[in-house]
């Protein structure tokens, strides 16, 4: 039996960069097909909802911002559940608060996913618009290319489609969801 994979994107589309974990998992999921199956889901800003899929599955990587001190814009970090749980993470946003207390409240369970954090440093959260500061689409591809190498790591291969969605293309989604495409996923 294969371990049951899924990969989180968390933030909230409407605080500008506070939205690139769930326009990277959107990306990912409209350019790659995944062997084994990887279920790509739009954790928004769910926080303790999120728990019942750290419950379910085998391995989680949640892909988000961190507000990490003296870390310049654009530096990811990839940190396990401990690691992120180690009491230097500083918390900015209400998504963060809620992340981390879902974790600490998770690990005291016998059934908890392993579970892995691709975090982001923001430029502007603060900013009412969907859409990435300068600063992050200059390493989204970097960003992208390392949560594919995580997938890998846990046994999760990406096969690039033909056709490609762009960055700009996922950010117009999101900005302007419609019946056809919708927001999200």
């Amino acid at each position: 039996m294969s371990k049951k994979t899924a990969l989180i994107g968390s933030g909230n589309a409407f605080f500008k960069d506070e939205g690139i974990g769930l326009y990277a998992a959107k990306f990912l999921k409209e350019n790659y097909t995944f062997e084994p199956e990887l279920d790509i889901v739009d954790g928004g800003t769910l926080g303790f909802m999120l728990m019942t899929l750290l419950q379910e599955y085998d391995e989680v990587i949640i892909v988000n911002t961190a507000s990490e001190e003296d870390a310049a814009v654009g530096t990811v970090s990839i940190k396990d559940c401990n690691e992120f749980l180690d009491g230097s993470l500083v918390k900015k946003t209400a998504n963060e608060v809620e992340i981390a207390e879902m974790l600490q409240i998770c690990s005291l369970s016998d059934a908890m996913a392993e579970t892995t954090l691709i975090s982001i440093v923001p430029e502007d959260i603060i900013s009412v618009e969907v859409g990435l500061s300068d600063s992050l689409k200059a390493v989204w591809s970097t960003f992208i290319e390392l949560i594919l190498q995580e997938l890998a790591r846990v046994g999760v291969k990406a096969v690039e489609q033909n056709s490609q969605l762009s960055l700009k293309e996922v950010l117009d989604q999101f900005a302007n969801p419609s019946v056809e495409h919708g927001r999200g996923f």
